[in-house]
C-alpha cells in the first residue's frame, strides 16, 4: 500500500509539473494571438477580404451537430439554435419553429404547472413530442440550457431508460449530461448490474460531478485497474477533500484495510458499497425505505423470506405492499400473505362491520378472505371492488391490479350485474388487451372500417365512398342516434377533407375554443398547444375523459393539423378491440 500510494504522489508531482508547462506555453500562445490580432486590425484597410472573413466569425458560428453529420448557421440572436432532441418534426406533423413564436415565460409557467402532475401515459406520450423534438429554441426569455433543463426533468421522472440512453447517444454534446448518467448509473446499479453502471460512466470523457468521479474509481477497480483507481483516487483527494464514507470504503476494496461494517441508505452506490465490504449484510427495509433500496435487495436476493414477515408488525406488512406496488414482490405473494391472518367467525360473518375498525392493510387482509369465502357473484364483485378502492386509497393501485384482472377474467361475463359491468370492464384491460386486433363493427360508425383510413390502410377517395354509403344507411335507421365518439370521427374526417352531410348532432356537439387557442392555433405555436393539452388531459387515461374534454382536444388537433397524434388518440378510444 505504502509503495503505490508514493508512486502515486510522485506521479501526480509529474502530473502538476506538466500542467504548470502547458500553462505557460498557453499563456505565449495567447500572447502571440494578440499580436497577430493587431497585426490583422492594422492591415484592415490592405485586405478587405481578411476583413470581411473575420466579421462574418463574430457574426454567426458554424456548429457542427455530430448526429446528424449538419451544418446549422447560429445567428447570435439566438432563434436558430436547435433544441436536443430524439424526434424529426416532421414524424408529429410539427415544425422545426414550433417555439419560436411563443413567449418563453408562458411556456415556463404552463411546464411547471405540468411538473406537479402524475402525468397518464398518453399525457407522457404528447410531453415526449414537445420536449424531445428537433426544434428552434424559443426565440425570447428561454435560454437553451434552461430548456434542457425542463427536458432532463422530464427523461428523469418518466424512469424511462432505453429512452434516456437513446436520448444521451443522440445528444453527446448536451451540457448536463452528467445529470442522465447518473441516472442510468444508478438504475443499472439498483438493478446489481455493475457491468452496465460502469459502461454508462466510461461514456463520459471527462466527470466534473463528485458522485460520478466516485463511481468512475470504483469501476476502475471492478475492472481490475486499481493503479488507475488509486492515481484518480490520489489526484482527487489532492483538489477536494474526500468523502470519509468512500474513503474507508475505498481502503477495503484496495485491499488495505480488512471489511468495513458502516452501512449507508444515502444513494445507491454507497448501499451497493455497504453490500461489497461486507458479505453478511443485514438490511431491514421499512415502508419508508427508498425505491432503490427495495430494488437492490431484490436483485441481491438479500430480501428476507415471506415466511418471516411478522403480522403484527405494521412496518413490515405496509412494506411488502408497496414493494408489491413497485414491483418488488409477486401480487400473488401479497394475497397469500393475506391468508395467514387471524380473524373470528364472526368478523368475517359480519365483515361490513369489523372491516370499519381495523387498520387499512388488516381490512385488506378480511375483504380477501371473506371475498374466497362468497359463491354469490355479485357480492364477489362488491368485495373486489372495495378491496379495490382500499389499495387506490393507499397508492397501493399497482398492488393489486394483475390479480385482479384474472379473478375477473374467471367470472362469467354473462353473470356480470349491470352495476359492476364498469367495474369489471375497467379492471379487466390490461396492456396486454391494449394492444389486440379491432374488430370492426358497421352498425356503429365510430367502430366500422372506416377506421381504417386513420390506421393509414385506405385512401381518401375511398374512405368518402365508405362514410357516405355508412351514413346514408344509418340515417334512414331511425333508432341509430350519433353519439360523440361519432361526432368526434365525423369532425376529424371533415378536417381531412371528406365531404359530410347535414347532420344535426354534429353542429350540437361542435365545441368553442376559448380566444387564447384560437390565437395560438392562428400564430402556428405548436409546441405550447402540446403543452396545453398535456394540461387538459393531465393524470387521466384517455377512457376517463369525458365527451366535452375528448372533443376539445380532438377540435384543437384538428385545427392545428396534429393528424399522426390525433390519430393515436382515436385509435385508442374509438375502436372495438378483441
Amino acid at each position: 500500500m505504502k509503495i503505490s500510494k508514493q508512486l502515486s504522489k510522485i506521479l501526480i508531482f509529474t502530473f502538476f509539473i506538466l500542467l504548470v508547462q502547458f500553462a505557460k506555453a498557453q499563456e505565449i500562445k495567447e500572447i502571440w494571438s494578440e499580436i497577430e490580432k493587431k497585426e490583422v486590425s492594422n492591415n484592415r484597410s490592405v485586405n478587405n477580404d481578411e476583413s470581411t472573413s473575420v466579421v462574418n466569425q463574430l457574426e454567426g458560428v458554424k456548429v457542427k451537430l455530430s448526429d446528424e453529420n449538419i451544418l446549422v448557421e447560429q445567428n447570435l440572436d439566438g432563434s436558430n439554435i436547435l433544441l436536443s432532441g430524439l424526434f424529426d418534426p416532421d414524424d408529429n406533423d410539427l415544425k422545426l419553429d414550433m417555439w419560436s413564436k411563443t413567449d418563453g415565460i408562458e411556456i415556463k409557467k404552463q411546464l411547471e404547472r405540468i411538473q406537479s402532475k402524475n402525468l397518464s401515459s398518453f399525457s407522457e406520450r404528447l410531453m415526449d413530442v414537445a420536449l424531445l423534438t428537433n426544434s428552434y429554441i424559443p426565440s425570447q426569455n428561454f435560454s437553451l440550457d434552461e430548456f434542457e433543463s425542463y427536458t432532463l426533468d422530464h427523461l428523469i421522472k418518466k424512469k424511462d431508460y432505453n429512452l434516456v440512453e437513446q436520448f444521451i447517444q443522440k445528444n453527446s454534446s448536451i451540457k448536463d449530461k452528467e445529470r442522465l448518467i447518473k441516472h442510468v448509473a444508478d438504475y443499472y446499479l439498483s438493478l446489481n448490474k455493475i457491468e452496465n453502471s460502469c459502461a454508462a460512466v466510461d461514456s463520459l470523457s471527462m466527470i466534473t460531478d463528485e458522485y460520478l468521479t466516485y463511481y468512475k474509481i470504483y469501476c476502475l477497480i471492478t475492472q481490475n485497474k486499481k493503479n488507475e483507481a488509486q492515481l484518480l483516487f490520489d489526484l482527487n483527494s489532492e483538489i477536494n477533500t474526500l468523502d470519509n464514507f468512500f474513503v474507508q470504503k475505498f481502503e477495503v476494496l484496495m485491499g488495505y484495510e480488512d471489511s468495513d461494517y458502516i452501512l449507508s441508505d444515502e444513494n445507491v452506490l454507497y448501499f451497493h458499497l455497504s453490500h461489497k465490504t461486507d458479505k453478511k449484510l443485514i438490511y431491514y427495509p421499512s415502508v419508508d425505505s427508498k425505491e432503490f433500496v427495495w430494488k437492490y435487495l431484490s436483485n441481491s436476493n438479500l430480501l428476507k423470506n415471506l415466511n418471516d414477515f411478522n403480522l403484527s408488525d405494521i412496518d413490515q406488512v405496509k412494506f411488502l405492499e408497496k414493494a408489491t406496488s413497485e414491483g418488488i414482490f409477486e401480487e400473488s405473494d401479497l394475497l397469500n400473505l393475506y391468508k395467514k391472518f387471524q380473524f373470528e367467525i364472526d368478523d368475517l360473518i359480519n365483515h361490513e362491520k369489523a372491516y370499519k375498525s381495523l387498520p387499512d392493510y388488516e381490512g385488506r387482509a378480511l375483504l380477501y378472505q371473506r371475498f374466497l369465502l362468497t359463491d354469490n357473484v355479485e357480492k364477489k364483485l362488491l368485495l373486489l371492488s372495495k378491496l379495490n378502492s382500499s389499495f387506490e386509497k393507499s397508492n397501493f393501485s399497482k398492488s393489486f391490479d394483475d390479480e385482479l384482472s384474472k379473478i375477473l377474467k374467471k367470472i362469467n361475463k354473462e353473470e356480470i350485474p349491470s352495476k359492476f359491468s364498469s367495474f369489471y370492464q375497467k379492471n379487466l384491460i390490461t396492456e396486454a388487451n391494449k394492444k389486440n386486433k379491432i374488430k370492426f363493427n358497421d352498425e356503429v360508425f365510430h367502430q366500422s372500417k372506416v377506421l381504417n383510413y386513420f390506421l393509414n390502410k385506405q385512401s381518401l377517395p375511398k374512405t368518402q365512398k365508405l362514410t357516405d354509403n355508412l351514413l346514408s344507411k344509418m340515417k334512414k335507421d331511425k333508432n341509430y342516434s350519433f353519439d360523440y365518439k361519432d361526432i368526434v370521427l365525423l369532425q376529424s374526417l371533415r378536417s381531412d377533407g371528406i365531404q359530410i352531410g347535414e347532420i344535426d348532432e354534429l353542429s350540437q356537439y361542435k365545441p368553442d375554443l376559448n380566444p387564447e387557442l384560437d390565437k395560438m392555433i392562428d400564430n402556428n405555436e405548436s409546441g405550447m398547444i402540446l403543452l396545453k393539452i398535456v394540461e387538459i388531459i393531465g393524470e387521466k387515461e384517455l377512457d376517463e375523459l369525458n365527451s366535452t374534454s375528448l372533443n376539445f382536444i380532438v377540435e384543437i388537433m384538428n385545427r392545428t393539423k396534429l393528424i399522426s397524434l390525433r390519430n393515436e388518440l382515436l385509435l385508442e378510444i374509438l375502436p372495438l378491440k378483441v
